[in-house]
């Protein structure tokens, strides 16, 4: 049985725009959802992805249930970092998408939770089993995914009151002017490329403060951090290009130069804290950096100074003096 998810209609948009930005999909995947019948406004089932939408509208989308590929090789394995009744705490890989799409033809984190056995969350639709937010498929570290539906009603929750949050970690050039910077710039679709994200008048708010950590031996680059008071898609990568600065290894948003070479995004969720849906307790992970970007670091930055300032237990010290 499909599951359900309900949006209202505030602004006047075209129907795949809306649900692209409402569901942190491509347009191509939301066009897939809307031809094959799985959106109806208010009672009306609709099939056209260009149809525009009048404020006060209801959208109501059905995700269709997805069976595993099983044909599909599992070639990769995730650190579990936690595991209880309730919640999965794992170090996503970098290169691995968060769950199956149209667009995706090799095996998912979704495919490898089912393969293990893992019991999981359905409130979000059978395709996205568990999955209460996502990393971008080049983007590694701390995820958690809900083992139960009470569960991912409490995580969901979290992440909207921003009790539960990700610190990250990204190389960048060139480097930020001052120890703390906040980007506040609404982010929606570009007009000029479909697959990025940018500074839009009809984006959505979203907010994200940056703390330098460490220059580079040369002083060309720097290891920052980055915290989300916000969850759109590629808000990091987006806000960082408002102010003509790029992560390393970032061939959407990067420039073209030597570093278009390098095979993954410098871009790691580094720290997570969140309430425990049972127990009510604060906890905190961390995820280890994987070692193609720790080879980088430890080739650019020096050793010593690296280690001094990615902490986990006091990172989130990094963000403090700054009124917010």
């Amino acid at each position: 049985m499909s599951q359900e998810t309900t949006f209202e209609v505030t602004q006047v948009e075209r129907l795949d725009s809306f649900l692209a930005q409402a569901l942190g999909e491509t347009r191509n995947q939301v066009a897939y959802l809307i031809k094959q019948g799985s959106v109806r406004i208010d009672t009306k089932v609709v099939t056209k992805p260009g149809l525009k939408l009048k404020i006060g509208q209801t959208l109501h989308v059905s995700f269709p249930k997805v069976v595993p590929q099983e044909a599909l090789p599992i070639n990769f394995d995730v650190e579990i970092l936690f595991e209880d009744d309730d919640i999965l705490v794992i170090n996503k890989p970098s290169g691995v998408t968060v769950h199956p799409a149209p667009s995706v033809k090799e095996a998912t984190l979704v495919d490898w939770l089912i393969h293990k056995g893992i019991s999981l969350s359905t409130i979000s639709g059978e395709e996205r089993h568990g999955i209460v937010h996502r990393l971008d498929k080049g983007t590694s570290g701390v995820m958690v995914v809900a083992k139960n539906n009470v569960a991912h009603e409490h995580l969901s929750r979290q992440l909207q009151d921003r009790t539960m949050g990700r610190y990250y970690l990204a190389v960048i050039t060139p480097p930020l002017k001052n120890r703390l910077t906040t980007i506040e710039a609404k982010i929606g679709r570009s007009h000029n490329n479909r697959l990025k994200m940018a500074d839009v008048e009809h984006g959505k708010e979203a907010k994200t403060l940056f703390s330098s950590l460490l220059l580079s031996n040369d002083e060309k680059l720097q290891l920052i951090g980055c915290k989300l008071f916000s969850g759109r898609t590629h808000q990091i990568r987006a806000h960082l290009e408002t102010i003509n600065r790029h992560i390393i290894g970032d061939h959407l948003y990067g420039i073209k130069s030597k570093n278009a070479k390098i095979a993954r995004i410098m871009l790691h969720a580094y720290v997570m804290y969140l309430v425990h849906p049972k127990s009510g307790q604060s906890i905190q992970f961390s995820a280890d950096i994987a070692p193609k970007m720790q080879d980088y670091l430890t080739t650019h930055f020096n050793q010593e100074s690296l280690d001094e300032s990615i902490q986990p237990s006091n990172f989130s010290h990094h963000f403090d003096d700054i009124s917010l």
